[in-house]
């Protein structure tokens, strides 16, 4: 990203009350994130050093022994759901880039004139996708500052930052993990059915108080902290519109080559006959009230939907290696996330973390206290389903205990992973990989959303 002479012009947010200091604590985030955080994977490798001394020193079944070959069984369990987590971003990539879905968010980003409508607009779209799915709501997101950035003078850190903080609220959609796995009959994931013997309906993770009123404060909150948050005049880095017109102006010229494998690679009957055999597959499924939308799913839907919008073989491939990019930070730091949650389940420091929450909880606290402690164990488990796993065992239980609602404790779970997402950088690899922007000036805003977050849900949770 180039820094360009001319400024982004005042905005008027600069004369909005609290602004100056809101933007002065902006600033040393931004300051201090870009000098102190390393690269994601760095991080990944000084959290798994931190659990591996705090399971010695905390862990009632920890030895060296016992650290070393739960690590290791950690890394390799989690290989498969990487992979699945790597081609769900791949494949929705690869169909956010068609031609049908790419004319749409051109035209939505041609709405907005100013920076501040730019990233009020990025930033409810972003919600809008991560409440539908998350896998299509990160790419969306990052697409559509891109599209925004070729029309709009701004800072394009603060714009993706708001787009992120926008797809966070995918905790609280319909492909939250936590509320599959717990609505997912017989599945042994779903702890809450094991510890009940009833499953939690998504319904009554959807449409709780604890769960919507958030969104709703938050969706009227994080645009105006993120406006007081705007870079002044002077201090604002916008993206070069030409540069990012260039890097997505690819060569779309498929015509067939006088050669039969020309014809075959620009072949649609052959894309047309995997379309039609997915969705017989997913047709049979709906016939014989078996289908259920998990992570598998998903992606035959992506891969059938890109496949059709695509066209050809040639041109789906080219959109495939194009979107590979933002699979190989996933692949490589997934494992070492899956080892710390394999040490800390196994040794029992989990158990320990939450116990020390959950031991000065009663039926009024124990969501806000599942919620603290599930923000700090999100720090080292990033993963929403990984993540439950580690902390249901001992939340569940408690809450069964306690007789607080089961979709308390879920919803508080969830929403600790997406407030931990704004100072955790897992997630937002893939978002950088796509808008081509650096990680740390989009966190040093985060890192503000973060505090903003964390007051509105953790008093949602205490009061309702």
């Amino acid at each position: 990203m180039e820094k360009l002479n001319a400024q982004i012009p005042a905005a008027s947010a600069a004369t909005e009350p609290g602004a100056p200091r809101v933007r002065g604590f902006t600033r040393m985030c931004v300051v201090l994130v870009e000098r102190i955080m390393p690269d994601p994977f760095v991080i990944a490798i000084l959290l798994t050093l931190v659990v591996w001394v705090l399971s010695m020193a905390f862990a009632p079944r920890a030895s060296l022994p016992q650290v070393v070959t739960s690590w290791y069984d950690g890394v390799f369990r989690i290989a498969s759901f990487a992979f699945m987590v790597a081609l769900t971003l791949v494949t929705g990539h690869a169909l956010s880039t068609s031609k049908p879905v790419s004319r749409l968010l051109r035209a939505i980003a041609s709405i907005p004139s100013t920076a501040a409508g730019a990233m009020t607009l990025t930033f409810f779209v972003s919600m809008a996708g991560g409440l539908l799915n998350w896998a299509v709501g990160l790419v969306i997101s990052a697409l559509f500052a891109r599209e925004v950035a070729k029309r709009v003078r701004v800072d394009f850190a603060w714009l993706v930052a708001a787009a992120y903080a926008g797809w966070s609220f995918y905790v609280c959609g319909v492909s939250s993990s936590i509320a599959l796995l717990s609505a997912t009959q017989g599945s042994p994931m779903n702890l809450i059915e094991k510890v009940t013997g009833k499953v939690l309906p998504m319904t009554e993770f959807l449409f709780s108080p604890l769960n919507f009123i958030p969104v709703i404060v938050l969706g009227v909150a994080v645009p105006l902290v993120f406006r007081l948050m705007m870079p002044r005049e002077g201090e604002a880095i916008v993206a070069d519109p030409q540069r990012l017109i260039a890097e997505d102006t690819v060569d779309t010229h498929d015509e067939a080559p006088d050669t039969l494998a020309g014809k075959l690679d620009n072949a649609r009957l052959l894309n047309a006959v995997l379309v039609l055999m997915g969705a017989g597959y997913i047709g049979l499924k709906l016939v014989n009230h078996t289908f259920t939308m998990d992570l598998n799913m998903l992606v035959m839907i992506f891969l059938l939907l890109g496949l059709a919008t695509h066209g050809t073989p040639r041109a789906y491939l080219r959109a495939i290696n194009n979107a590979a990019r933002v699979a190989g930070p996933i692949l490589l730091q997934f494992p070492l996330y899956g080892g710390i949650m394999g040490v800390m389940t196994a040794t029992g420091l989990a158990d320990v973390i939450a116990q020390w929450f959950i031991g000065f909880s009663d039926a009024h606290t124990l969501p806000f206290w599942s919620f603290v402690s599930s923000t700090l164990i999100s720090m080292f488990v990033p993963s929403a389903g990984g993540h439950w796993i580690v902390q249901a065992p001992f939340v569940v239980p408690a809450a069964h205990h306690l007789n607080v609602p089961q979709s308390a404790v879920a919803i508080s779970v969830a929403l600790g992973e997406g407030v931990a997402d704004m100072i955790q950088p897992m997630w937002v690899i893939p978002l950088l990989a796509i808008a081509g922007v650096g990680m740390g000036r989009v966190m040093g805003f985060t890192v503000m959303i973060f505090f903003v977050m964390f007051a509105v849900m953790g008093a949602t949770l205490l009061l309702f």
